[in-house]
């Protein structure tokens, strides 16, 4: 089946969105601990696609050995998957993109996997604080002139109050209507 994965620093909120976006509010495993994800957890929606939960990168409270382990086993399942579509990147909206962040979307730009930045936990900004968060980031990335690759967005959203879930799920729709990455071209 096609996936969809879901990848940001520990604590994003990936596990809590992919829960809205299925409305299943314990399909995939919540905690405040950074770090709660350790695996690549696939989730099938309707026996037509899979969603797919990887543990954040940054800060996690597991041992440093347990997080060297997840850098290779993330990069090989996003290098070598071939049913993988596209990858939702997450970033915290009250903290911006940072070094992390923008070294996985020039990574994805290199694997030629498209990216839809999510601007997570969007209800704890002030509604005149969002235009700005959203400017900044797009700033940002067009700043780097084609450095980060096919990408959409940026979507405000917020996992409590379903803001930015239908975009987010019509970029999924899209990606999911595409032939397979290794399907050859008609």
């Amino acid at each position: 089946m096609p996936e969809v994965a879901f990848a940001g620093r520990s604590n994003v909120g990936k596990s809590s969105l992919i829960n809205s976006l299925t409305n299943r509010k314990n399909l995939a495993k919540t905690s405040a601990t950074p770090g709660k994800t350790q695996l690549v957890n696939f989730f099938a929606v309707d026996d037509r696609f899979n969603l797919v939960d990887l543990p954040g990168y940054g800060y996690a409270k597991v041992p440093l050995a347990e997080r060297a382990r997840w850098r290779p086993m993330i990069e090989t399942y996003l290098e070598h998957r071939e049913t993988l579509q596209g990858v939702v990147v997450l970033i915290d909206s009250r903290r911006g993109a940072r070094e992390m962040d923008m070294h996985l979307l020039e990574w994805l730009a290199a694997v030629n996997l498209p990216a839809c930045l999510a601007l997570t936990k969007a209800d704890k900004l002030k509604q005149n604080e969002r235009k700005g968060v959203l400017d900044a980031l797009v700033k940002t990335m067009v700043d780097g002139g084609g450095l980060y690759g096919h990408w959409s967005g940026p979507i405000l959203c917020s996992a409590n109050t379903g803001l930015g879930k239908r975009e987010i799920l019509a970029q999924m729709a899209e990606w999911l209507s595409e032939p397979p990455r290794d399907a050859p071209a008609a």
